[in-house]
Protein backbone atom coordinates (compact mmCIF):
# COMPACT_ATOMS: atom_id res chain seq x y z
CA UNK A 1 0.00 0.00 0.00
CA UNK A 2 1.54 3.32 -1.21
CA UNK A 3 2.31 5.96 1.62
CA UNK A 4 -0.44 8.47 1.96
CA UNK A 5 0.59 12.23 2.95
CA UNK A 6 -2.16 12.88 5.51
CA UNK A 7 -2.34 15.73 7.53
CA UNK A 8 -4.19 13.97 10.52
CA UNK A 9 -4.25 16.89 12.99
CA UNK A 10 -6.28 19.10 10.01
CA UNK A 11 -7.98 16.32 8.84
CA UNK A 12 -9.67 16.07 12.61
CA UNK A 13 -9.85 20.03 13.24
CA UNK A 14 -10.90 20.94 10.14
CA UNK A 15 -13.48 18.40 8.12
CA UNK A 16 -15.43 16.41 10.91
CA UNK A 17 -13.41 13.51 11.06
CA UNK A 18 -12.35 11.40 13.99
CA UNK A 19 -9.63 9.02 13.90
CA UNK A 20 -10.30 5.21 14.30
CA UNK A 21 -8.32 2.30 16.37
CA UNK A 22 -8.41 0.93 12.20
CA UNK A 23 -4.97 2.33 11.22
CA UNK A 24 -6.04 4.38 8.02
CA UNK A 25 -9.33 4.39 9.13
CA UNK A 26 -10.91 8.18 10.26
CA UNK A 27 -14.84 8.51 11.15
CA UNK A 28 -16.89 11.56 9.63
CA UNK A 29 -19.58 12.75 11.35
CA UNK A 30 -22.71 14.73 9.63
CA UNK A 31 -24.07 17.85 11.11
CA UNK A 32 -27.95 18.18 12.38
CA UNK A 33 -28.84 21.00 14.30
CA UNK A 34 -31.34 20.20 16.41
CA UNK A 35 -31.22 16.74 15.40
CA UNK A 36 -33.70 17.46 12.56
CA UNK A 37 -33.55 16.66 9.04
CA UNK A 38 -35.24 15.94 5.73
CA UNK A 39 -35.74 11.89 5.41
CA UNK A 40 -34.34 11.90 2.08
CA UNK A 41 -30.56 13.06 3.31
CA UNK A 42 -30.69 9.28 4.92
CA UNK A 43 -29.49 8.28 1.42
CA UNK A 44 -26.66 10.43 1.21
CA UNK A 45 -25.57 9.05 4.71
CA UNK A 46 -26.42 5.66 3.47
CA UNK A 47 -24.68 5.73 -0.18
CA UNK A 48 -21.16 7.08 1.35
CA UNK A 49 -21.22 4.42 4.49
CA UNK A 50 -21.58 0.99 2.00
CA UNK A 51 -18.89 2.30 -0.59
CA UNK A 52 -16.68 4.18 1.60
CA UNK A 53 -17.16 3.14 4.91
CA UNK A 54 -17.88 -0.46 6.45
CA UNK A 55 -21.41 0.03 6.42
CA UNK A 56 -22.79 1.21 9.82
CA UNK A 57 -23.58 4.45 11.21
CA UNK A 58 -24.00 5.37 13.81
CA UNK A 59 -26.25 8.05 16.12
CA UNK A 60 -23.89 10.20 18.16
CA UNK A 61 -24.76 11.82 21.41
CA UNK A 62 -24.59 15.02 19.58
CA UNK A 63 -27.54 14.11 17.00
CA UNK A 64 -25.45 13.70 14.15
CA UNK A 65 -24.43 10.96 12.08
CA UNK A 66 -21.24 9.60 12.26
CA UNK A 67 -19.85 7.37 9.25
CA UNK A 68 -16.93 5.08 10.36
CA UNK A 69 -14.54 3.18 8.11
CA UNK A 70 -13.44 6.03 5.77
CA UNK A 71 -10.08 5.10 4.52
CA UNK A 72 -7.74 8.34 4.45
CA UNK A 73 -7.01 8.03 0.89
CA UNK A 74 -11.22 8.40 0.15
CA UNK A 75 -11.74 11.05 2.47
CA UNK A 76 -11.97 13.70 -0.52
CA UNK A 77 -14.28 11.73 -2.40
CA UNK A 78 -16.52 11.30 0.60
CA UNK A 79 -16.47 14.87 1.52
CA UNK A 80 -17.80 15.45 -2.59
CA UNK A 81 -20.68 13.28 -1.84
CA UNK A 82 -21.65 14.78 0.89
CA UNK A 83 -22.59 17.87 -0.50
CA UNK A 84 -26.04 17.61 -1.22
CA UNK A 85 -26.47 17.39 2.62
CA UNK A 86 -24.07 20.54 3.32
CA UNK A 87 -25.99 22.34 0.80
CA UNK A 88 -29.27 21.23 2.41
CA UNK A 89 -28.51 21.35 6.28
CA UNK A 90 -26.16 23.91 6.50
CA UNK A 91 -25.94 26.34 3.53
CA UNK A 92 -29.54 26.54 2.74
CA UNK A 93 -31.42 25.92 5.96
CA UNK A 94 -28.84 27.55 8.33
CA UNK A 95 -28.01 30.33 6.02
CA UNK A 96 -24.02 29.59 6.39
CA UNK A 97 -21.71 29.90 3.39
CA UNK A 98 -19.22 27.34 2.40
CA UNK A 99 -18.30 25.00 -0.38
CA UNK A 100 -20.54 22.39 -0.18
CA UNK A 101 -18.06 19.97 -1.47
CA UNK A 102 -14.89 20.74 0.47
CA UNK A 103 -16.51 19.14 3.85
CA UNK A 104 -17.37 20.75 6.89
CA UNK A 105 -14.97 23.51 7.83
CA UNK A 106 -14.40 22.99 11.43
CA UNK A 107 -14.80 20.52 14.55
CA UNK A 108 -14.42 23.27 17.17
CA UNK A 109 -18.31 24.39 17.98
CA UNK A 110 -19.98 21.13 17.62
CA UNK A 111 -24.06 20.06 17.12
CA UNK A 112 -25.73 21.90 18.74
CA UNK A 113 -28.38 18.87 20.65
CA UNK A 114 -32.00 19.84 21.12
CA UNK A 115 -35.29 18.11 22.24
CA UNK A 116 -38.16 17.90 19.50
CA UNK A 117 -39.18 21.15 21.52
CA UNK A 118 -42.97 23.01 20.79
CA UNK A 119 -42.95 21.34 17.28
CA UNK A 120 -43.74 18.34 18.53
CA UNK A 121 -44.24 17.96 22.52
CA UNK A 122 -46.78 19.28 24.64
CA UNK A 123 -45.15 20.55 27.02
CA UNK A 124 -42.11 22.10 25.03
CA UNK A 125 -42.35 26.02 26.00
CA UNK A 126 -40.01 26.93 22.86
CA UNK A 127 -38.94 25.82 19.23
CA UNK A 128 -35.79 24.22 19.89
CA UNK A 129 -35.14 23.27 16.54
CA UNK A 130 -35.29 26.82 15.17
CA UNK A 131 -33.48 28.26 17.36
CA UNK A 132 -30.67 25.37 16.79
CA UNK A 133 -30.51 26.24 13.72
CA UNK A 134 -30.79 29.93 13.72
CA UNK A 135 -27.57 29.40 16.40
CA UNK A 136 -25.59 27.08 13.94
CA UNK A 137 -24.52 30.08 11.81
CA UNK A 138 -22.76 31.70 15.33
CA UNK A 139 -20.93 28.31 16.20
CA UNK A 140 -19.98 27.05 12.91
CA UNK A 141 -17.64 27.59 11.89
CA UNK A 142 -15.64 28.57 14.69
CA UNK A 143 -12.25 27.08 15.72
CA UNK A 144 -13.38 27.40 19.88
CA UNK A 145 -14.37 24.33 21.18
CA UNK A 146 -18.24 24.63 22.65
CA UNK A 147 -21.24 22.37 23.20
CA UNK A 148 -24.37 24.05 23.57
CA UNK A 149 -27.96 22.09 24.26
CA UNK A 150 -31.43 23.18 24.35
CA UNK A 151 -34.22 21.72 26.29
CA UNK A 152 -37.48 22.59 25.45
CA UNK A 153 -38.26 23.07 29.11
CA UNK A 154 -36.79 22.65 32.33
CA UNK A 155 -37.40 18.80 32.21
CA UNK A 156 -34.25 18.86 30.41
CA UNK A 157 -35.09 15.65 28.60
CA UNK A 158 -31.90 16.81 26.04
CA UNK A 159 -29.33 16.83 29.26
CA UNK A 160 -28.24 20.47 28.73
CA UNK A 161 -27.85 20.47 32.64
CA UNK A 162 -24.42 18.69 31.49
CA UNK A 163 -23.19 20.99 28.64
CA UNK A 164 -20.88 24.13 28.65
CA UNK A 165 -24.10 26.25 27.77
CA UNK A 166 -27.39 24.86 28.69
CA UNK A 167 -30.51 26.45 27.27
CA UNK A 168 -34.08 25.85 28.73
CA UNK A 169 -37.31 27.15 27.18
CA UNK A 170 -39.57 28.51 30.53
CA UNK A 171 -42.72 30.00 30.43
CA UNK A 172 -44.33 33.14 31.80
CA UNK A 173 -47.89 31.27 32.52
CA UNK A 174 -50.56 33.80 32.80
CA UNK A 175 -53.69 33.35 34.82
CA UNK A 176 -57.43 34.08 34.36
CA UNK A 177 -59.06 34.23 37.32
CA UNK A 178 -62.35 33.85 35.72
CA UNK A 179 -61.56 31.17 33.92
CA UNK A 180 -60.56 28.56 36.87
CA UNK A 181 -62.75 25.95 38.87
CA UNK A 182 -60.85 25.39 41.44
CA UNK A 183 -60.05 21.45 40.11
CA UNK A 184 -56.82 21.80 41.76
CA UNK A 185 -55.28 19.36 38.98
CA UNK A 186 -52.54 22.25 38.79
CA UNK A 187 -51.66 22.50 42.12
CA UNK A 188 -51.05 18.78 42.42
CA UNK A 189 -49.29 18.19 39.36
CA UNK A 190 -47.09 21.51 40.33
CA UNK A 191 -46.43 19.23 44.33
CA UNK A 192 -45.70 16.23 42.26
CA UNK A 193 -44.05 17.15 39.07
CA UNK A 194 -42.30 20.85 39.59
CA UNK A 195 -41.46 23.07 42.39
CA UNK A 196 -44.71 23.10 44.34
CA UNK A 197 -45.44 27.24 43.83
CA UNK A 198 -49.22 26.69 43.28
CA UNK A 199 -51.58 26.50 46.20
CA UNK A 200 -55.20 27.22 46.51
CA UNK A 201 -56.63 30.67 48.43
CA UNK A 202 -60.21 31.27 48.28
CA UNK A 203 -60.68 28.84 45.73
CA UNK A 204 -58.45 30.58 43.30
CA UNK A 205 -55.28 29.39 42.61
CA UNK A 206 -52.36 31.93 44.31
CA UNK A 207 -48.47 31.19 42.40
CA UNK A 208 -45.43 32.24 44.40
CA UNK A 209 -43.76 33.66 41.80
CA UNK A 210 -39.80 33.82 42.97
CA UNK A 211 -40.30 29.84 42.93
CA UNK A 212 -41.73 29.23 39.67
CA UNK A 213 -39.34 27.70 37.05
CA UNK A 214 -41.49 28.14 34.12
CA UNK A 215 -42.29 24.71 32.90
CA UNK A 216 -45.72 25.03 31.89
CA UNK A 217 -47.04 22.18 33.32
CA UNK A 218 -50.14 24.27 34.87
CA UNK A 219 -50.89 24.65 31.17
CA UNK A 220 -50.98 21.14 30.38
CA UNK A 221 -53.53 20.11 33.16
CA UNK A 222 -56.52 22.93 33.38
CA UNK A 223 -59.03 21.71 31.84
CA UNK A 224 -60.60 25.15 31.17
CA UNK A 225 -57.71 26.67 29.65
CA UNK A 226 -57.22 29.62 33.24
CA UNK A 227 -53.63 28.78 33.11
CA UNK A 228 -51.83 29.25 29.81
CA UNK A 229 -48.15 30.42 28.01
CA UNK A 230 -47.27 34.02 27.27
CA UNK A 231 -46.61 34.45 23.53
CA UNK A 232 -42.98 36.24 24.74
CA UNK A 233 -40.39 32.97 24.32
CA UNK A 234 -37.90 33.69 27.19
CA UNK A 235 -34.74 31.35 28.21
CA UNK A 236 -32.77 29.76 30.93
CA UNK A 237 -29.65 29.84 30.52
CA UNK A 238 -26.99 27.57 32.61
CA UNK A 239 -23.07 27.38 32.13
CA UNK A 240 -20.29 25.23 33.15
CA UNK A 241 -21.89 21.59 32.71
CA UNK A 242 -19.97 19.07 31.35
CA UNK A 243 -19.16 14.97 31.61
CA UNK A 244 -15.60 14.36 32.87
CA UNK A 245 -13.20 11.59 34.03
CA UNK A 246 -11.97 13.70 36.45
CA UNK A 247 -14.56 16.55 37.48
CA UNK A 248 -18.18 16.05 36.11
CA UNK A 249 -20.52 18.76 37.41
CA UNK A 250 -24.19 20.83 36.60
CA UNK A 251 -24.32 24.03 35.27
CA UNK A 252 -25.26 26.72 37.26
CA UNK A 253 -27.91 28.98 36.05
CA UNK A 254 -26.12 32.30 34.81
CA UNK A 255 -29.33 33.74 33.31
CA UNK A 256 -33.03 33.44 33.04
CA UNK A 257 -36.24 34.65 31.53
CA UNK A 258 -34.24 36.17 28.81
CA UNK A 259 -35.51 36.43 24.95
CA UNK A 260 -34.14 34.85 22.56
CA UNK A 261 -32.48 38.50 21.24
CA UNK A 262 -30.35 38.05 24.55
CA UNK A 263 -29.60 34.63 23.79
CA UNK A 264 -28.50 35.41 20.41
CA UNK A 265 -26.26 38.36 21.52
CA UNK A 266 -24.53 36.02 25.00
CA UNK A 267 -23.59 33.73 22.35
CA UNK A 268 -21.89 36.18 19.96
CA UNK A 269 -19.81 37.37 22.79
CA UNK A 270 -18.65 33.90 23.93
CA UNK A 271 -16.52 34.00 20.56
CA UNK A 272 -15.02 37.10 21.94
CA UNK A 273 -14.38 35.60 25.58
CA UNK A 274 -12.95 32.53 24.10
CA UNK A 275 -10.50 34.33 22.16
CA UNK A 276 -9.59 36.60 25.20
CA UNK A 277 -8.56 33.90 27.48
CA UNK A 278 -6.83 31.84 25.36
CA UNK A 279 -5.28 34.72 23.93
CA UNK A 280 -6.12 33.38 20.04
CA UNK A 281 -4.71 30.02 20.29
CA UNK A 282 -8.05 27.48 20.06
CA UNK A 283 -7.67 24.32 22.40
CA UNK A 284 -9.78 21.45 23.54
CA UNK A 285 -11.29 23.50 26.82
CA UNK A 286 -14.93 23.24 28.20
CA UNK A 287 -16.60 26.76 29.12
CA UNK A 288 -16.69 26.22 32.35
CA UNK A 289 -12.87 26.08 32.32
CA UNK A 290 -12.45 28.93 30.96
CA UNK A 291 -14.67 30.49 33.74
CA UNK A 292 -12.41 28.99 35.94
CA UNK A 293 -9.18 30.69 34.53
CA UNK A 294 -11.05 34.32 34.32
CA UNK A 295 -13.28 33.96 36.96
CA UNK A 296 -16.84 34.76 36.24
CA UNK A 297 -17.05 38.23 36.80
CA UNK A 298 -14.83 38.48 34.04
CA UNK A 299 -17.18 36.19 31.77
CA UNK A 300 -20.18 38.23 32.54
CA UNK A 301 -18.50 41.25 31.79
CA UNK A 302 -17.60 39.90 28.24
CA UNK A 303 -20.63 37.51 27.78
CA UNK A 304 -23.43 41.09 28.30
CA UNK A 305 -20.59 43.29 26.61
CA UNK A 306 -22.95 45.95 24.84
CA UNK A 307 -26.36 43.40 25.43
CA UNK A 308 -29.05 45.35 27.33
CA UNK A 309 -31.18 42.68 28.94
CA UNK A 310 -34.96 42.80 28.76
CA UNK A 311 -37.20 43.52 32.09
CA UNK A 312 -37.84 40.61 33.54
CA UNK A 313 -34.28 38.66 32.91
CA UNK A 314 -32.57 37.65 35.76
CA UNK A 315 -29.26 37.50 36.26
CA UNK A 316 -26.26 35.87 38.63
CA UNK A 317 -24.66 37.59 40.74
CA UNK A 318 -21.86 34.68 41.55
CA UNK A 319 -21.16 31.17 40.70
CA UNK A 320 -20.86 28.46 43.00
CA UNK A 321 -19.31 25.44 41.33
CA UNK A 322 -20.27 21.83 42.65
CA UNK A 323 -17.82 18.90 40.93
CA UNK A 324 -17.95 14.98 41.64
CA UNK A 325 -14.26 13.71 41.65
CA UNK A 326 -14.41 10.21 40.73
CA UNK A 327 -11.42 9.90 41.94
CA UNK A 328 -11.78 10.37 45.54
CA UNK A 329 -14.51 7.15 45.92
CA UNK A 330 -15.23 9.28 49.12
CA UNK A 331 -19.07 6.85 49.08
CA UNK A 332 -17.62 3.53 48.06
CA UNK A 333 -15.61 0.35 49.59
CA UNK A 334 -14.75 -3.17 49.03
CA UNK A 335 -18.04 -5.01 48.58
CA UNK A 336 -16.23 -8.01 50.37
CA UNK A 337 -15.96 -5.61 53.74
CA UNK A 338 -19.26 -4.74 53.34
CA UNK A 339 -20.69 -8.17 53.43
CA UNK A 340 -18.36 -8.57 56.25
CA UNK A 341 -19.85 -6.43 58.43
CA UNK A 342 -16.60 -4.31 57.68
Amino acid sequence: MPLLDVDIAKLRAKNEYRFSKVRGEAMLSLRIPGGVMPAHLLDIARDVAQKYGNGTIHLTTRQKLAIPGIRYENVDKANKMIAPFIQEMTIDTCGIEQDSEAGYATLGGRNTVACQGNRICVKGNVDTTGLAQRLEKLIYPQAYHIKIVIAGCPQDCAKANVADIGIFGVADMEYDRNRCIACEKCVELCQQHAVNCLHMDQFKVVKESTKCIGCGECATVCPTLAWHRSPKKLYMVKLGGRTSKMTPRIGKIFLNWVTEDVLVGVIKNIWKFSEYVLDGSPRYLHMGHLIDKSGYHEFKKWALKDLELNPEAMLADRMYWLENEYAANMHVKSAGLIASGH
